[in-house]
């Protein structure tokens, strides 16, 4: 069976795990507001590692569609608003102390949709490396977290490698005519750029 969306099959595997982590999305917001600790770190697990997964399969197996980039990049939005839920619900004692690069994220992070919003009206589904590469080490960081524990020194290369992601996806988006797949990172940008 296939679905076809502007040209894209995008009934496929790593689509259906990025619906998945949409889908799961409410129930793991439920777990965390009736401070249901151990299933909301179950579900938000579970998804934390789908979604390392979904991005993985699409590119080894050449499954990767404009479709499925928004679809991941909202799924993303709703996994990590969670895992940021859960700082707030249940591990900001450890968290408080060490907030500032927090906050600064967050602004970077809100800045980045803005400029995609003003720029182009639309979720940049942008997989740069520096962020695909900061959303493991955010996953990992989320799963030791609630798992085993706080260790700040972990925090900061998480949050910080995120802020610089952030960064570039600003710079990326402010370069740019129009979102489009395929970008690695403003290096690889202004070297393309450059040669036109």
């Amino acid at each position: 069976m296939k679905i076809i969306v502007k040209g894209e099959n995008v009934l496929n595997v790593p689509n259906a795990i990025s619906l998945y982590r949409l889908l799961v999305f409410p129930v793991i917001l439920f777990m965390a507001l009736t401070n249901r600790e151990s299933t909301y770190v179950v579900l938000l697990c579970i998804s934390l590692v789908s979604d390392a997964l979904d991005g993985s399969i699409a590119r080894r197996f050449n499954l990767q569609t404009k479709f499925g980039a928004a679809l991941d990049n909202l799924a993303d939005i709703c996994t990590y608003a969670m895992a940021v839920l859960g700082l707030f619900v249940f591990k900001w004692t450890e968290i408080e102390p060490h907030a500032l690069i927090l906050y600064i994220f967050f602004s970077l992070f809100i800045i980045s949709y803005i400029v995609a919003f003003a720029r182009f009206g639309k979720i940049p589904g942008l997989h740069l490396y520096s962020a695909v590469s900061a959303g493991y080490v955010q996953s990992i960081f989320f799963f030791v977290l609630f798992v085993f524990g706080f260790y700040s020194g972990f925090y900061y290369l998480a949050i910080g490698w995120g802020v610089v992601a952030y960064t570039e996806k600003i710079l990326v988006l402010l370069r740019l005519d129009d979102i489009k797949r395929g970008v690695k990172g403003l290096y690889w940008l202004m070297k393309e750029q450059k040669a036109n």
